[in-house]
């Protein structure tokens, strides 16, 4: 029983998973409280049937709070996570904020969840590129170490946000409409187009969401000389990231052995059926627990028998941050 429990964040598209994903899963509490900014404080939220009111997100918030989901952003988890876990409250946090904080243990339950343990108060929730990535790949590494990923992100709207999701419906229907697409929330027009990740472009030319896949995979491995390139792209799909993912492991590995990994893997389902050209589609992961996984095929580029390639998606909203999140407090 996790007693009093908290959602920082309540009314936005993660935080309304996160309601999803308690309800869902029956997750044990005594109490439970909603925060928001006080922008979004006095709105209502549904839960278990029941009408909720938002309260403001304040310093005092976490007196008597045991457990508290965090999914407001950067600057708020900045702020107010220390201050949580100060109160003696567990922080999950959704953001970025301490994702790279070497005191902070990032954690994907199927990849790391010992590393639960080590927690000072805060647990940080990985970038939802990285979870999608991370689940099917991290049983081949246990099994046999991976030497370096090339993998590129077909990656939804719902990954900036619920207003993000709105535009491209917007979008599509002005575009059909024969009017002018005007984007507002994201950089470029979304319907029928796609362009380069709408994050900050660093000098070495990679931008951050692709960084952040290199570094919070290196951490969550324990194995700083994985070598991981990554390219991300925002595509008009409105939820679940798909991704292409090629691996060079330390030994030769054939797709049948790699088939009979995953078919056990832990938050894993295997879409792979070549006669019918059926494998994983968005459409077809958004609102599902696990990652799909297919296209499973040695890389015909490497020789010697170390490469294989695959294609993945899973729900960036589920899986991606909030399911994590909670898996993440199921353990604590």
């Amino acid at each position: 029983m996790a007693g009093h429990v908290a959602v920082v964040g309540a009314t936005g598209a993660v935080g309304q998973e996160f309601l999803r994903v308690l309800e869902q899963r029956n997750f044990p509490f005594e109490k439970i409280t909603f925060l928001a900014s006080a922008r979004s404080a006095g709105k209502p939220v549904t839960f278990k049937g029941k009408t909720h009111t938002v309260a403001e997100l304040r310093e005092d918030s976490f007196k008597g709070v045991d457990l508290a989901l965090f999914s407001a952003g950067g600057s708020i988890s900045r702020k107010f996570a220390p201050i949580a876990a100060a109160a003696g409250c567990v922080v999950v946090d959704n953001s970025s904020a301490f994702r790279m904080d070497t005191a902070v243990p990032l954690v994907v339950p199927e990849v790391n969840p010992g590393d639960v343990k080590s927690h000072k108060g805060i647990i940080a929730n990985p970038n939802c590129s990285t979870i999608i990535m991370v689940v099917p790949v991290w049983p081949l590494h246990d099994v046999n170490p991976i030497e370096r990923i090339v993998v590129s992100t077909y990656q939804a709207a719902s990954g900036a946000g619920y207003q993000a999701m709105v535009e491209l419906r917007e979008q599509a229907r002005d575009f059909l409409d024969g009017k002018k697409v005007t984007p507002k929330v994201l950089p470029h027009p979304i319907a029928f187009n796609l362009f380069s990740h709408n994050s900050k472009v660093g000098e070495n030319g990679y931008n951050e969401e692709e960084m952040k896949m290199v570094k919070e995979t290196r951490k969550m491995f324990h194995c700083d000389s994985i070598q991981v390139t990554a390219t991300c792209v925002r595509v008009p799909v409105l939820r679940a990231h798909s991704e292409s993912i090629n691996m060079t492991f330390c030994r030769p590995i054939g797709e049948k052995q790699v088939r009979e990994i995953l078919a056990s893997a832990p938050g894993v389902r295997i879409v792979d059926d070549r006669e019918n050209n059926y494998f994983p589609m968005p459409l077809e992961s958004t609102d599902g627990d696990d990652v799909f996984v297919g296209r499973i095929r040695q890389d015909i580029s490497q020789p010697d028998g170390r490469g294989i390639d695959m294609f993945v998606s899973g729900d960036q909203l589920r899986k991606g941050a909030a399911l994590n999140a909670v898996q993440i407090a199921e353990i604590l």
